[in-house]
């Protein structure tokens, strides 16, 4: 019998328009609607960290004698394409485009409110 081979990551990095410190809004599942900050993002995967959101427990075994066990609750990721990123000014979200501007620069604007974001 063969063995279980492990997960290989994808080898292509997937370009992301939403980045660590955004303020995104949940588009679907079952935290549809809430808002929270990106803490990471995993571009190999597609998938991003969102602080409070996809929240989930998971019981820690006590590692040295006399420690007790604890149960730890954390953020899991969720897929990009179920956030988007959130306008604090105006209380919308919106997708992303990328602009030029004179100086060559590029800035990302969100496509609703026309508001740069960095």
């Amino acid at each position: 019998m063969a063995a279980a081979t492990p997960k290989t990551k994808p080898a292509e990095r997937i370009k992301m328009r939403i980045r660590k410190g955004d303020t995104v809004q949940v588009i679907t599942g079952k935290d549809k609607g809430k808002t929270g900050e990106v803490l990471r993002t995993m571009p190999f995967e597609n998938r991003v960290i969102v602080q409070g959101i996809n929240m989930r427990t998971r019981h820690v075994k006590p590692t040295q004698e006399g420690e007790s066990g604890r149960i730890v609750t954390e953020e899991a990721s969720l897929h990009a394409s179920n956030v988007m990123v959130y306008s604090t000014d105006k209380k919308v979200a919106s997708r992303i485009e990328l602009v030029v501007e004179k100086d060559g620069s590029k800035k990302r604007r969100l496509k609703k409110t026309g508001e740069l974001i960095d």
